[in-house]
């Protein structure tokens, strides 16, 4: 049996100062590849040459990795400052109406830190710029310092909601992660469940009320060590199960084409 074409939303990268490039991490592709079981199809956040209705036809599902650029917050009402830190437009271009086009369509979806937050923004919630600024938080940036290892390292538990999809999920209500984020949720989206959350009361954990698919959304970064984590495995490997029942009802039920 074929596996499951999953898409990996890809990030603007400049080589030397010149040369602009489209690309995606080793360890995200490792992840689905790996741990979900499926052949990784890197996806350009060029708004001139991809359209979203092809991308939902050739994937069975899609990866919202994370990135350096955030989401502009014109994209939720709030105006740009300096604390919003770098942009990359083209991506919420691709992504935001990918996000809401997947939704309705039932088809999964795997958000990561970025992707978590653009997540919650498409289906209009709102973003703090600086978490580490708000009273009672905790800095969750990545160390500046040190190999990536130790950037990776598990650094605070996240505690799921008693009985929630991933306390279920997970099969514990407290599970330790790691965490390189700058910005949060501030106001979840109408349909945006937080299910999850870090000691300082900071969203880790979503997924979308009354969706018919996968919509789990996680603000730390499950791809780092993914096939050996015990968080990280059952995450990526429910995706890819969600993703290869994706495409099985889709060669035996052709009218999910037009959902």
């Amino acid at each position: 049996m074929a596996r499951p074409i999953i898409g990996i939303i890809s990030n603007l990268h400049c080589i030397n100062d010149q040369y602009h490039v489209q690309g995606a991490g080793v360890i995200n592709i490792s992840a689905v590849a790996d741990v979900c079981e499926g052949l990784p199809l890197l996806v350009p956040c060029e708004p001139d040459s991809v359209r979203v209705s092809d991308l939902l036809e050739q994937c069975a599902g899609f990866v919202f990795t994370g990135a350096r650029a955030n989401v502009h917050p014109e994209e939720y009402g709030e105006n740009a400052t300096p604390a919003h830190g770098d942009f990359d437009r083209n991506r919420d271009a691709v992504t935001l109406p990918l996000i809401r086009a997947l939704v309705e369509r039932g088809q999964p979806f795997l958000g990561i830190c970025r992707g978590f937050q653009e997540v919650n923004v498409a289906m209009g919630g709102t973003l703090y710029p600086e978490i580490r600024d708000l009273p009672g938080r905790e800095n969750h940036r990545m160390p500046p310092d040190g190999t990536l290892e130790e950037k990776f390292a598990l650094r605070h538990n996240v505690s799921f909601s008693q009985d929630g999809v991933f306390h279920k999920l997970m099969g514990a209500q407290s599970v330790l992660t790691n965490t390189l984020h700058g910005q949060g949720i501030k106001t979840a989206g109408p349909r945006v469940v937080v299910d999850g959350h870090a000691p300082d009361g900071t969203a880790e954990a979503t997924y979308i009320d009354g969706a018919p698919g996968f919509t789990l959304s996680v603000q730390w970064h499950p791809e780092w060590n993914a096939k050996a984590d015990p968080v990280s495995r059952p995450l990526f490997e429910a995706f890819g199960e969600a993703c290869r029942d994706w495409a099985d009802g889709k060669r035996a039920r052709p009218m999910l084409r037009s959902a």
